[in-house]
């Protein structure tokens, strides 16, 4: 009874899980659609799209994308052109994303003949090259060639570490592993993306080279903006480098990381994967228990997916189970991967496994030729002989001769273990046929092969050659941008230093018109200094003598004249001192103070002299100007050296004459003894204090002359013959 039940069970399970299989398969359906631009509909190439369920693909030359996914599941649309996009999947319609903003990347002149119809026709080669990848290794790498001449020698970086990165993909799938790595380095030196790395660190743990696929892949663990299903990829190949390199402990580490993130993501075939080759670690590591508990986990999972994919899972369980000897597990679940394959359209899980033969396809006729094996195992030689003979029959249609081989010289030697010889020899005498249409086709394949290396030999130097064309081109190009650069920067050096110096000449020119200024700004107050000192070195000298004249007065008795005197000199003295502060006053004013001074004199020596101030009615007085007190010491000494000591009464005669419109003469003659004879009577002090007085007037005139352009031109003459008589001719101009 337990029994029963026990085998009911077991039905239901196999129902469940073969309705589950129909449903999951029935659910996935293909879904189209486009990226473009918004505004020119412009499409995007080159476009990431996945699911939340680890579906990938990415968008043509054209923006388009088709990816198989299920209702309800997410869309993810990922580029370095604008900010992920997410889609809820709820019918089989076509996804198109607009992305606002996008304008294609502009080129130069040079390089416009090539703009975005070569960049499409680009990405068309590379497009082509995927669709033959698996079925014409010759035609593909031919389409990546003309996407890299496409580009011309120059090319753009970013499109050919494209074609670099899609051949090292076709190199990897053909496990062509050595190539793969070069071309995934060359693309990497063009443009650094996190996808080509990725891929070069898978094939480095393809290539057994594990220590280079960590150094690649560790720095990849600090980006942040990965997609869930590249940093699951990741932790993934981390972990296969790392237990390449036996550290066992750390690859499991790596797929527990990247078991999380499938798990969060629902990344459902990165699922099953971790979960199995965390099992094979702990395998390795002879821990059965744990490793058993995945490899359950990866069978129920595969049970939610694709048959294909259970059907995997089966015999890699399958073959734990027969290296652990539990050959019965062992035989249920490979009779399970017979039951499964009967159901699919082809006898082969793996379509592509046609195009690239491996000791691993998984066919109904290895799978018999293993349930063969297990049975032999356990000495079960009449049920093993059936799946035997099932096995050669499969092989021989479906051409596989290996299998065919194994299982002829198999069922051989079970016949032999049995003591039937005659059917052992007549398998044997089969088992020699298959072997020597077996060397035949490995001859031939070899001699295939070796063709088929040369030329892919040929095209991967067409393509280097390309390259390399390229690159000295490029080389050349960079050279000739450097020399320019060079050549502007040294322009630009020049014209700096120029402008320094010009910048250097106009700050010295200012300099120099500064100090200039300030130079003759300062002489021109060091010269009224000068001047405000002569005047005042000036007027104590003709108070003394106008104070020694009023001394006169007072000395004769003479009070009313002391004070008519006084009186005028008062006048004189008030228009002196206010007049001291000034260089220049009009020659009205000025003559109106020598004839008051002349009056002054006269009155004093109304005996020794008479005078007469003539002045050209014509000459506009007031347009003139002349320094205060100019003429006074001239009329001074006239009067007190020169006709004071005239016997008989003297005269003293001022005029003013217009010498031209600009130009005026003033003259003051008198007929006194004259300069000789004056200087001869003089005593020592008296010849001092003309000194002083006179040495006064020249600095005076020196002074003003310099600082207005020879305004006054002063000439001392005698005015007759015989030396007696002086003449004082002072020349003034009128601005």
């Amino acid at each position: 009874m337990i029994k029963g039940k026990h085998i009911l069970f077991f039905f239901l399970i196999v129902f469940y899980s073969g309705i589950s299989q129909v449903s999951s398969e029935r659910s996935l359906i293909e879904i189209t659609g486009s990226v473009k631009g918004k505004e020119n509909f412009a499409p995007i190439s080159g476009v990431e799209v996945s699911t939340d369920k680890g579906s990938y693909t990415t968008t043509n030359g054209l923006g388009e994308f088709k990816i198989r996914a299920s209702i309800g599941d997410m869309l993810i649309f990922e580029s370095l052109e604008f900010e992920p996009v997410r889609h809820r999947i709820t019918s089989d319609e076509e996804v198109d994303v607009l992305v606002e903003g996008y304008s294609p990347k502009r080129v130069s002149k040079k390089e416009r003949g090539t703009s975005s119809r070569s960049i499409s026709n680009h990405q068309k080669f590379l497009d082509s090259a995927n669709v033959y990848k698996i079925t014409d290794l010759e035609k593909s790498i031919d389409f990546i060639a003309q996407s890299i001449a496409l580009l011309g020698k120059r090319g753009n970086r970013n499109e050919l570490s494209s074609s670099l990165t899609t051949l090292g993909e076709i190199y990897l799938y053909h496990k062509q592993y050595d190539l793969a790595i070069t071309n995934f380095r060359d693309a990497l030196e063009h443009r650094e993306l996190s996808k080509t790395k990725l891929l070069l660190g898978k094939a480095y743990v393809l290539n057994g080279e594990f220590q280079n696929a960590e150094s690649v892949l560790t720095p990849l663990l600090e980006l942040k903006n990965m997609i869930p299903f590249q940093r699951v990829e990741l932790y993934e190949n981390l972990g296969d480098a790392f237990k390449g390199l036996s550290s066992l402990k750390e690859a499991v580490d790596f797929y527990q990381e990247g078991l999380q993130i499938a798990q969060k993501n629902q990344i459902s075939p990165k699922v099953i994967d971790l979960n199995s080759k965390i099992a094979d670690a702990y395998a390795s590591e002879n821990r059965l228990i744990e490793a058993e508990g995945f490899y359950n986990n990866s069978l129920n999972l595969s049970k939610k997916v694709a048959p294909e994919r259970l059907i995997k899972e089966n015999e890699k369980v399958a073959d734990f189970y027969n290296q652990e000897n539990r050959y019965e597990d062992e035989i249920q679940l490979r009779k399970k991967s017979l039951s499964g394959l009967s159901q699919l359209p082809s006898q082969s899980v793996d379509r592509e496994s046609k195009a690239v033969p491996s000791a691993d396809s998984i066919t109904s006729q290895r799978i018999n030729y293993k349930i063969a094996n297990a049975y032999i195992a356990q000495d079960k030689l009449d049920e093993a002989i059936p799946y035997l003979e099932r096995s050669i029959v499969e092989a021989d249609s479906e051409d596989d001769l290996v299998v065919q081989k194994d299982a002829t010289r198999k069922l051989s030697e079970v016949y032999r273990y049995k003591g039937d010889f005659s059917k052992s020899l007549e398998s044997y005498q089969d088992y020699v046929a298959v072997v020597d249409s077996l060397y035949v086709r490995k001859e031939q394949e070899i001699s295939r092969a070796a063709r088929f290396n040369r030329e892919i030999a040929t095209k991967q130097n067409r393509i280097s050659s390309l390259e390399q064309e390229r690159q000295l081109s490029q080389s050349k190009y960079s050279l000739a941008v450097t020399e320019q650069q060079l050549f502007e920067e040294t322009s630009k050096r020049q014209k700096w230093i120029i402008y320094s110096l010009i910048f250097g000449l106009v700050l010295l020119a200012l300099t120099t018109f500064l100090f200039y200024r300030n130079s003759k700004q300062q002489k021109l107050a060091n010269n009224l200094l000068a001047l405000k000192s002569l005047r005042t070195q000036m007027n104590p000298h003709f108070i003394f003598n106008a104070l020694n004249s009023v001394n006169n007065y007072i000395a004769k008795s003479d009070e009313r004249s002391a004070n008519r005197f006084l009186s005028d000199f008062s006048v004189l003295m008030r228009s002196v001192l206010e007049n001291s502060e000034e260089d220049f006053i009009s020659l009205s004013r000025e003559l109106e103070l020598l004839e008051l001074y002349v009056k002054l004199e006269h009155s004093r020596f109304a005996d020794k002299f008479d005078y007469e101030i003539n002045i050209d009615r014509k000459i506009d007085v007031d347009a003139f100007e002349i320094p205060p007190m100019l003429l006074q010491p001239y009329i001074e000494n006239a009067i007190w050296h020169g006709l004071r000591y005239k016997e008989e009464k003297g005269f003293l005669k001022i005029a003013v004459n217009q010498i031209s419109k600009e130009l005026l003469e003033i003259t003051i003659a008198d007929n006194g003894i004259g300069r000789k004879k004056s200087a001869a009577l003089k005593t020592d002090n008296q010849k001092k204090q003309k000194s002083k007085g006179m040495g006064n007037i020249k600095k005076r005139i020196q002074i003003l002359n310099d600082m207005y352009k020879n305004k006054v031109d002063v000439s001392i003459s005698n005015l007759n013959e015989d030396q007696t008589g002086t003449k004082v001719s002072l020349k003034l101009k009128k601005d």
